[in-house]
């Protein structure tokens, strides 16, 4: 363990998934915890480009003095066992669990197990405004792009695992739960603490970046996801592109090979896949006067990390139109919540849809 490791009260252990996590868990170690450190475990997925974001990611919570304990969680059929064997020592040793995103099914398993009397959320993107949204109606936790379809054989067979970790998630009796977070909250739940989340970590790490002329374009897993038919997200890369002079493309992790290749094909965009989170590569620039979005996280992030960089963030409506047939109803509202919500950012309107002959994403 790092020598640093433990000076900041009680024993703090954090489970993160996704780079962006990590980062998160970072930034609220630096607001709550400055000079101490904390145990975390990153429960590692498959996927290739996560991996390598969170290795990276990994090599920077190292060098900030917390100890790392990289499990692979998804290696094999018995690696679910193995890895929530391993970590039911460490989970009813800690005082404090740090989380980042609370719809997964391995974090609620882990959760049940725990006997930590503080809970600390944090930032997982706009998944954290539908979370809070949600434990303050009661509802089940459900991510927002598949609210609204019938629970699978899985989610039934898990029901009771989400029930007992949304109690854990719950403030009462002696447990405090915080929710640490860049987002906008227009519902909290009765006994939750909010902090800010302003990225006053990644500010004072890096940067400021060297801001060169054009505009860069983000990109978005909404296509991989089912949300956004995928001709009509190429033609609004397409149009976003001619019209405001746009020169690089940055990949969403979850981007699929062949849709990017397309795009670079079809739009002649440089297509970067960023090595860390989005927030971290502007901050240490180089990155373009005008950052165009859709709605996603970083409408929110960006403005926080870029702030006084005279960057400015532009976020370009979902067109109704552009929905897929199997979209979730509550996807049109949800996503429109995000752009509507954004503070410090330019709007756009959405880009006309194309007729939908089969294509990508079909």
């Amino acid at each position: 363990m790092s020598p640093r490791a433990g000076r900041s009260g009680p024993h703090t252990l954090a489970f993160v998934e996704s780079p962006v996590q990590l980062l998160n868990v970072l930034e609220w170690a630096h607001a709550h915890a400055p000079g101490g450190g904390l145990s975390l475990v990153v429960l590692s997925p498959v996927d290739p480009m996560t991996r390598g974001q969170l290795r990276r990611m990994a090599e920077l919570a190292r060098e900030e003095g917390h100890e790392v304990r990289w499990e692979e969680a998804r290696g094999g059929a018995g690696a679910p066992l193995r890895t929530v064997g391993g970590l039911s020592g460490p989970l009813r040793r800690a005082a404090r669990v740090v989380l980042g995103d609370p719809f997964s099914r391995y974090v609620q398993l882990l959760l049940t197990i725990t006997r930590a009397r503080e809970v600390v959320v944090v930032d997982d993107g706009t998944a954290t405004m539908e979370f809070v949204g949600q434990l303050a109606r009661g509802e089940r936790l459900v991510r927002w792009h598949r609210k609204g379809g019938r629970p699978g054989p899985r989610d039934l067979l898990l029901a009771p695992v989400s029930t007992a970790a949304q109690r854990r998630l719950t403030p009462g009796g002696r447990r405090t739960v915080e929710v640490f977070t860049s987002m906008p909250m227009e519902d909290t739940p009765p006994g939750v603490t909010v902090s800010a989340h302003t990225f006053a970590w990644t500010r004072d790490r890096f940067g400021p970046p060297r801001v060169t002329r054009g505009a860069d374009l983000v990109g978005t897993s909404l296509v991989e996801t089912g949300v956004v038919d995928g001709d009509a997200y190429l033609e609004a890369v397409r149009s976003l592109a001619r019209t405001h002079g746009t020169r690089r493309y940055f990949a969403h992790r979850r981007e699929s090979t062949e849709k990017l290749h397309r795009l670079a094909v079809e739009t002649g965009l440089e297509i970067v896949r960023p090595e860390l989170p989005l927030e971290l590569i502007a901050r240490r620039g180089p990155i373009g006067r005008t950052v165009l979005s859709f709605p996603s996280t970083v409408v929110h992030t960006l403005p926080l990390a870029l702030t006084g960089t005279g960057v400015r963030v532009t976020v370009c409506d979902i067109d109704p139109a552009w929905l897929t047939d199997t979209a979730s109803p509550r996807a049109r509202g949800f996503l429109s919540g995000v752009t509507d919500s954004a503070r410090g950012v330019h709007r756009l309107p959405a880009v006309a849809a194309p007729a939908r002959p089969c294509g990508l994403g079909c």
